[in-house]
């Protein structure tokens, strides 16, 4: 050590500490050059998943129209008073202080007058505790304010406030919703301007037309909107309720109505309160949607229906498009928006109102089915127009008698009065001389054992053409002319939706064995989509074939037929009546049913009516109870369509 002046530059001490230092700088520089060049974008996207969040804004849905630009489902304004938490996070202080005290002077009087306790330590306030109950007072005052300008009795509870908190801090906190148009002005008016109160807007669906078209339009549900089509950045996230449609086209078409959902991006503090707002990109509305529903012709059936339980379906012939879809009970849609209240729940469930009748239950048909026992008879040749059954008013099959609806008969009878006037023993005589299997299978050519394929959800497939092979397998019991008897008038195992007897009908005018029914409005690219379809096909009757059948259609809409009621003046229809029995949350009724279309040179319209007893003692037919309905149908298609 003595050897080496410690001031002098080689100094082996001085060199070593030097070259240390500068390795170690250089590391450090390195390092920082490193942070500061090659990995700073890890660092400034850990900052702002730190300090950025995100707020969904979801798009309002598109607008539902009908077929002449009728408005059936629109937006509305949906007021909401509310409070930025931030903004009370004074008064929150303030009232935690003063819980706090409160608190302790209580403790300390109550362990004052307790001297079994001098020895020991008053206990603390429950400080967490006090801080809900300070934000729970703050917030419902602000409540109290609004129900006193508004008249409501609002009250917020506090597992919604925790929530809020810990899930929606960035979001306003709603203090009463769904304001009325009037509350919300009177709010406005007098609501000072400094006042932490401020107001949401966003929107709920709106229904011009009440109960008209309910099952049909069907009404959205509000749901979290889908995070995972969100950019995989880290952010969290907030959002306002969407809306998904839950029923009828509303669900059908939901990616075509639903609309695109804009976001803002914030800046917040340390504790999650927003600070700065970085970016907005704003909603864009859903498509609209353009159907096929004339809401004149729908507003008819309603009200022909009335009160009535059953359902009611109008057809343009040419393109398959659906004019009215009418099912009763019914409910008003603006009670289900913006949300459904268990008040409201229970009363549709009551009235047994949910289920769409015209798709969502199928029925035994009645004598409307003889039309296809009819085009099966003449199609294997085994009636003509000189074809007779003499009708007593009763048939035998095997040991048992069927009875016609006429006690004492129709006597000798051809099939064009048989249509006319519905008599059950000459389609008797005709089913058993066909067999089941024809029967079948010519219900089968009318796709009357599928699916409609209607752009509704929850379309039922309970639907039954029985066959000797499905009774087997179903019942597990062998077919019996008795069957084949029943089913030849509908009755028996036969199910159908009052949608298939519609489209049935609507393929019988056109001559045709397919209609596929659509509520879209059909455009002039695809106005010929049903007449072209590769599975229709020809009915296969001659000229003379096809004139007896349309003659006895005819005739069921004459003075002498069982729907003599349905007559219009200048307005030739052809139609079937139909009158079935029918078992009900375990009651014996009957349908009515019509079925028919117009005008029958020229068919444009066709509809079917099925109106369900709901108690024994309703007394239901066809003619009486169905037909009425279907003329209000007729002449609404007829005010508007002078040429006809």
């Amino acid at each position: 050590m003595d050897n080496y002046d410690v001031k002098r530059r080689d100094n082996p001490r001085i060199l070593l500490f030097l070259w240390i230092n500068l390795i170690a700088t250089g590391v450090i520089l390195l390092g920082l050059a490193r942070q500061q060049l090659i990995i700073k974008d890890t660092y400034e996207d850990m900052e702002r998943r730190q300090t950025e969040r995100r707020i969904l804004l979801p798009g309002p849905r598109g607008d539902i129209y009908d077929r002449n630009g009728n408005l059936l489902i629109g937006n509305r304004p949906q007021y909401s008073a509310t409070v930025i938490l931030d903004d009370l996070r004074p008064e929150f202080r303030k009232e935690y202080s003063k819980q706090i005290k409160q608190a302790r002077e209580q403790i300390e009087e109550a362990f004052a007058a307790n001297k079994d306790n001098q020895t020991k330590e008053a206990p603390l306030p429950d400080y967490n505790q006090l801080a809900w109950d300070a934000r729970m007072l703050v917030i419902q005052k602000y409540v109290d304010i609004v129900n006193s300008i508004t008249r409501r009795n609002d009250q917020v509870k506090r597992n919604k406030i925790i929530r809020h908190f810990n899930e929606q801090l960035l979001l306003p906190l709603p203090l009463a919703q769904d304001l009325s148009p009037e509350q919300y002005a009177r709010l406005v008016e007098r609501i000072p301007v400094d006042s932490p109160i401020s107001f949401h807007t966003s929107t709920a669906r709106f229904y011009p037309y009440n109960a008209l078209l309910a099952h049909t339009l069907g009404y959205v549900q509000n749901v979290n909107p889908d995070l995972s089509l969100l950019p995989k950045d880290g952010l969290k996230n907030f959002t306002f309720k969407t809306k998904i449609g839950k029923t009828g086209i509303e669900k059908h078409f939901n990616n075509l109505l639903a609309g695109t959902d804009g976001f803002e991006i914030w800046q917040v503090d340390p504790l999650g309160f927003q600070n700065k707002r970085l970016n907005l990109t704003p909603p864009k509305q859903g498509d609209d949607l353009i159907t096929s529903i004339d809401i004149s012709i729908q507003k008819a059936a309603e009200i022909a229906l009335g009160h009535r339980t059953g359902a009611a379906i109008a057809i343009d012939i040419e393109t398959g498009e659906i004019l009215c879809l009418a099912s009763h009970p019914t409910y008003n849609l603006n009670d289900l928006s913006p949300f459904i209240s268990q008040k409201t729940f229970d009363e549709i469930n009551e009235a047994g109102a949910w289920l769409n009748r015209s798709v969502q239950l199928s029925y035994p048909p009645g004598s409307t089915f003889k039309l296809i026992t009819a085009i099966a008879g003449l199609r294997h040749g085994l009636v003509d127009e000189s074809t007779k059954v003499t009708c007593a008013g009763v048939y035998r099959v095997g040991n048992r008698i069927y009875h016609c609806h006429a006690k004492t008969g129709h006597g000798t009878i051809g099939l064009e009065d048989a249509i006319a006037k519905s008599c059950n023993v000459f389609f008797y005589d005709l089913g058993l001389k066909l067999g089941i299997d024809k029967i079948h299978a010519e219900a089968t050519r009318f796709h009357l054992d599928e699916k409609t394929g209607i752009e509704l959800p929850f379309e039922t497939s309970r639907i039954v053409v029985p066959s000797k092979q499905w009774k087997k397998e179903k019942i597990g019991e062998n077919w019996t002319p008795g069957d084949t008897a029943n089913t030849a008038i509908g009755q028996g195992f036969l199910l159908l939706t009052p949608l298939q007897m519609a489209t049935m009908t609507a393929s019988i005018a056109r001559n045709q064995t397919m209609t596929r029914p659509t509520l879209k409005a059909v455009t002039k690219d695809n106005d010929l989509k049903t007449l072209s379809d590769a599975d229709n096909q020809l009915i296969g009757l001659s000229d003379k074939q096809r004139t007896l059948l349309l003659n006895g259609m005819q005739g069921v809409v004459s003075p002498i037929g069982t729907g003599r009621l349905v007559q219009i003046d200048g307005f030739p229809i052809a139609g079937k009546t139909g009158t079935a029995d029918f078992r009900a949350h375990g009651k014996e009724v009957n349908l009515a049913w019509f079925v028919g279309f117009a005008p029958v040179n020229n068919p444009k319209i066709a509809v079917a009516v099925m109106v369900q007893g709901t108690k024994e003692s309703d007394s239901y037919h066809g003619g009486s109870t169905a037909g009425p309905i279907a003329k209000d149908l007729f002449l609404a298609y007829q005010k508007n369509h002078l040429d006809f």
